[in-house]
């Protein structure tokens, strides 16, 4: 996340701080850049003989003489090749919480055993990455111009001189596609695509799918509201760009539409509100961003919150605005709202 101490927000830095995302604020950095030693799994593809090509989301193709031994990723991405079984030696973005334990970006991974470049927006340490001698950095792009998300600005070139680099478009589509992708890259990189546990995912997320698309037709006066919270403002994203909420409106949810002319300050993601006007527009559940870096619906204490119709009825829930790009971690996330929808009732 951006550091509070700075005093305007670059684009990259609105996504960061939340946009992209719903949250909005500049909060501090957490968190350190200890780190574990390498996982020995990390190493088996090294084994594999034979070439390795691979076309990413920029249209760059990358290719190599073998398949990368040495990974580094953002966070979210190292999480989803997680579930695939594909371990990397080095991560970034936020990996641990200021308890130590795992930030929810980073899924089933043991964070104790890569080693953290950085935890918070800006932080990036080539030296540790250079010393990995990596073959592939990988993380997402929030824009259309390429921008590899987490990647300081300012180290990005000598970053780059390293190793090549694939990124994994999560703007302006639906969830679907990026999940492709990451499939594809999983595959690409070794992974057992054929495995019961991830072809089963798959199977479960399909089927939660319907069962959404069924509840919100079902229940089509329920109106959503996707929110983020910190300290002085509160944030409500529009559907577009994001691409959980591109493909659970393509799934029939009724979502609450800030106009496009109030999400302008933040970057055409989410309007921002002062908490005095959280109530400018009604809906009947609202999914929070579950991140570390924003505020928790348990731990909001602002009185207009609390007389918000969905919180006195008790229909908020969780949203990931980063979604773990792996099948069996997107399950809970199309479950979570089908089952809100399924019995929420219309209060606003």
């Amino acid at each position: 996340m951006p550091n509070a101490r700075a005093t305007h927000l670059t684009r990259r830095g609105i996504l960061a701080a939340g946009g992209a995302l719903g949250l909005g604020a500049v909060l501090a950095a957490c968190g350190d850049d200890d780190s574990g030693s390498g996982d020995a799994k990390s190493t088996e593809n090294a084994a594999k003989s034979g070439p390795w090509t691979f076309k990413d989301d920029r249209g760059t193709t990358v290719k190599l003489d073998a398949i990368p031994a040495s990974i580094v990723a953002f966070t979210g991405v190292a999480a989803a090749l997680h579930d695939y079984g594909i371990q990397v030696k080095g991560v970034f973005g936020p990996t641990r919480t200021t308890d130590g334990k795992a930030d929810v970006q980073a899924g089933d991974m043991d964070v104790s055993k890569v080693e953290i470049l950085g935890n918070v927006w800006d932080e990036f340490n080539v030296e540790k990455y250079a010393a990995l001698a990596p073959d592939v950095l990988i993380s997402t792009m929030f824009d259309d111009a390429g921008t590899l998300w987490y990647v300081p600005e300012a180290s990005k070139d000598k970053i780059a001189k390293l190793a090549p680099s694939v990124a994994v478009s999560v703007y302006d589509r639906q969830l679907t596609a990026p999940l492709e992708r990451m499939w594809e890259l999983a595959e690409s990189l070794g992974a057992d695509m054929t495995a019961a546990g991830v072809t089963d995912a798959k199977k479960r997320f399909e089927t939660a799918a319907t069962r959404l698309r069924a509840a919100a037709k079902a229940k089509p006066e329920i109106k959503v509201m996707a929110g983020s919270a910190s300290d002085q403002l509160f944030y409500v994203s529009g559907t577009n760009l994001s691409i959980d909420l591109e493909y659970f409106k393509a799934l029939g949810v009724n979502f609450v539409e800030p106009p496009e002319s109030a999400k302008a300050e933040g970057g055409g993601w989410y309007e921002s509100l002062s908490w005095e006007n959280v109530d400018k527009y009604q809906a009947d559940i609202i999914m929070m961003d579950d991140r570390s870096s924003t505020i928790q619906p348990a731990d909001i204490t602002k009185p207009t919150w609390k007389q918000l119709p969905a919180v006195k009825a008790g229909q908020v829930i969780a949203r990931s605005p980063e979604p773990i790009l792996s099948y069996d971690k997107c399950v809970p996330l199309l479950e979570t709202l089908a089952e809100a929808l399924e019995k929420a009732k219309k209060v606003a």
